[in-house]
Parts: C-alpha cells; sequence; structure tokens
C-alpha cells in the first residue's frame, strides 16, 4: 500500500469529476467505540424474522451489521434540510393533510417512492426518470432531486430507471458475542386489595404478558431472555465510498452542462460523505470516533494515497461553488409545496391491487425487497 499524499484541491476535485483516467473512489475507513469505551455493550437494529443481522464468516467470526448501508443513507440525507446546507438542493414538501408536509429529503425510496407518484409531482419525476433511461441525461433528476442521484434510486414501479449510489456507507462489528437480558415489571400497589380486580383473576393473568391486566400494567409480568446486545472483540468500523466511476457515467444534456453537472454531484457527495457522524444510532448505541481517520484516494491500479487535507470545509466550499454554477433547481416549501393527490394514489394502489388479483402479487414483493436491496430504502432503525 502507497504512502504517498494527495493534496486535495478545488482544481483537483474538478479534474476528478470529469478525467476518465482518473481515481476511481475515494474511501475512509475509521474505528467507532461506544461511549462507554472498549467492550461496552452496544445494540444493532432488530429485523423481522431475524433478530440481529449477524453473519458467520468460514473462519468462524461472527459480523454484526451496526448500520446497514440504507439505514446509512436515510440517516445522512436529511442533512441538507439543516440551514448549513439547505440551499445546496431544493427544498421540496409534499402536503399531505391540513398545515401537515413531509420533506421529499425524507421520503424512503426518493424520487421513485409511491408518495412522489401520489403527488402533483407525479409527472415531472416520470419524465426525469425517462430521460435518464432513454437518453442517459441525469439532469433533470439533479434539478429535481438531486440526492437521489448522490444516494441511488430505483424507479421499480414505473420507469424501472436504477441509479446506483455515488455514496454509500455501512457501520459493521466485527468478533461479536450475543447477549439476552430478561426484565420483571412490579406494579407499585396491589390493585386486587383495592377491588380493581378479584384475587382469583390476579392470580389467573399474572406471569402471561399477554393477558389483558398484564397489557395495562396491573400485574407482575416477568420477561424471557430477550436479544441484550452485542460485545465486540475486535472494533467496530464505519467505511465510506464515494463512487467516482458512477459520478464520471452521469451526463447532462450538453457537454458544458455534464461538467457543471458531475461537479455539482461531487460536491453535495463530498459534503455529505465528510460531516461529522452522528453516532446516536439506536436506544443503547451512541458511538464515538476512535481515531482520526484520513481519506484514501484509490486509483485504478490499487494503488492507494492518503488525502488528509480533503476535510469537510473543504467539501462545503466546493459544493456551494458548483451549486451556483449549476444553479440549483426551484424549491417548493410552504404555500408551494406541492400537494398530494388521494386519487393518483388510490389509481397507484388499486393497479397492485390488480396485479395481485392476476397472481403477479409474489413478482411485486420481490422487487420491493430487490428495490430495499438495492437502494437501500428500509427505514431508519
Amino acid at each position: 500500500m502507497s504512502t504517498a499524499e494527495t493534496t486535495v484541491t478545488t482544481e483537483l476535485l474538478d479534474q476528478w469529476a470529469s478525467d476518465p483516467n482518473g481515481p476511481v473512489a475515494l474511501h475512509l475507513k475509521q474505528k467507532l467505540l461506544p461511549v462507554e469505551g472498549e467492550g461496552g455493550v452496544i445494540f444493532p437494529p432488530t429485523y423481522a424474522d431475524i433478530g440481529y443481522n449477524i453473519d458467520t464468516l468460514s473462519d468462524g467470526t461472527k459480523m454484526a451489521t451496526i448500520d446497514s448501508v440504507g439505514s446509512r443513507a436515510n440517516r445522512m440525507e436529511p442533512m441538507f434540510k439543516q440551514a448549513d446546507y439547505a440551499a445546496l438542493v431544493p427544498q421540496i414538501e409534499i402536503e399531505y393533510a391540513q398545515d401537515k408536509r413531509v420533506s421529499i429529503l425524507e421520503v424512503g425510496h426518493r424520487l421513485g417512492d409511491a408518495l412522489i407518484r401520489s403527488s402533483d409531482l407525479k409527472g415531472e419525476a416520470q419524465a426525469a426518470f425517462k430521460a435518464m433511461v432513454d437518453s442517459g441525461n441525469a439532469q433533470l433528476i439533479a434539478k429535481l432531486a438531486p440526492t437521489s442521484l448522490v444516494f441511488g434510486v430505483w424507479d421499480s414501479r414505473d420507469t424501472q430507471a436504477k441509479l446506483p449510489r455515488l455514496v454509500q456507507s455501512v457501520i459493521r462489528a466485527w468478533d461479536v458475542d450475543v447477549l439476552t437480558r430478561a426484565a420483571q415489571y412490579n406494579p407499585p400497589i396491589d390493585y386486587s386489595a383495592l377491588d380493581v380486580f378479584s384475587d382469583e383473576e390476579k392470580a389467573k393473568q399474572e406471569g402471561d404478558p399477554k393477558s389483558p391486566l398484564a397489557k395495562r400494567g396491573f400485574v407482575h409480568v416477568p420477561s424471557g431472555a430477550a436479544p441484550g446486545g452485542i460485545v465486540c472483540r475486535n472494533g467496530i468500523e464505519q467505511d465510506i465510498t464515494i463512487n467516482l466511476i458512477a459520478l464520471r457515467r452521469l451526463q447532462a444534456e450538453k457537454l458544458e452542462g455534464t461538467a457543471k453537472l458531475r461537479r455539482y454531484l461531487l460536491g453535495l457527495s463530498l459534503v455529505a460523505a465528510t460531516a461529522p457522524l452522528d453516532g446516536f444510532l439506536r436506544q443503547g448505541c451512541l458511538l464515538v470516533p476512535a481515531t482520526i481517520a484520513s481519506w484514501q484516494v484509490i486509483n485504478r491500479d490499487g494503488q492507494r494515497s492518503k488525502a488528509s487535507t480533503l476535510t469537510h470545509d473543504l467539501a462545503k466550499s466546493y459544493a456551494t461553488a458548483k451549486a451556483a454554477a449549476f444553479s440549483v433547481g426551484a424549491s417548493r416549501v410552504g404555500d408551494k409545496a406541492v400537494k398530494f393527490n388521494k386519487d393518483l394514489a388510490k389509481a397507484d394502489a388499486a393497479v397492485t391491487k390488480d396485479k395481485a388479483a392476476g397472481g403477479k402479487g409474489k413478482k411485486d414483493r420481490k422487487a420491493k425487497a430487490e428495490s430495499t436491496e438495492n437502494t437501500g430504502d428500509e427505514a431508519t432503525e
């Protein structure tokens, strides 16, 4: 591995956005620690049917997913709502009820989400996807929802436009031991002694977590062995990759527009990727950096060089300049918010029902699963 160092400048970033012989990626690997310190217990996300997502490697090592690719994207994307970054992207809200709105930056499938197809934005989104499918022109998507390009999108229910992530991040823990926990609920008083219910009802329902009195918190309820977190014996690591090859495959309608488009998206990618870690992932999982890590520039031949000058301040400055040159798309918030259209939603839902009735429901479910896998659109745990 090379110990060379690359001084990252605005001019070099411009070159990377266009040079077909330039680096293939930028990568950061950073060690993390629980706030409790080395050996502290942390809680991974739990998933339906499997609980913690823990894989056993061929040598017996157990690796746990602490924050998946999709979850990381869903955590990073809303940062562009913050005042320091809001001007970098169009701010679009969908108004779905009186004084109730949701930002497109919080929509799981991004521009390909059912909410977008169920709003007055449907036609524009469809046209943007079609431009990408028909001619490779990503400019309309960048004007409408550029983070769909940064974090990936698959319009699997309509045009089938499928765009890979420019920024990919994941947190994993290595060589883990799984713990369990148990609990006991004790009511503060004896309600049966106060004739709220009889001693017979108390005896019958106490200890059964599914009993009506237990569910309402009136009797003693033990809780058996439940997931109790994990201990990591070989560290927790965050990996962040910026895919420069995927960036350079994006085009605009005209050659001069392509350069501006790529530099703009590179700026957004750098801002998202270099932002300080928000390590509060869920209850029982608060992580902080264990080391000061530097970005690596990975060349086509596999050689790496350190890019210690690639900082968040540089990324923000670059993104601001390139956003101005690209001319960020129009925002639609407040009185100009996009309206939810119930008729469009009903029509879209009816298509799903018709397919299910025709025996294609299984195929639809498979498409949904693949969409989650490829664009990482599972909800933030």
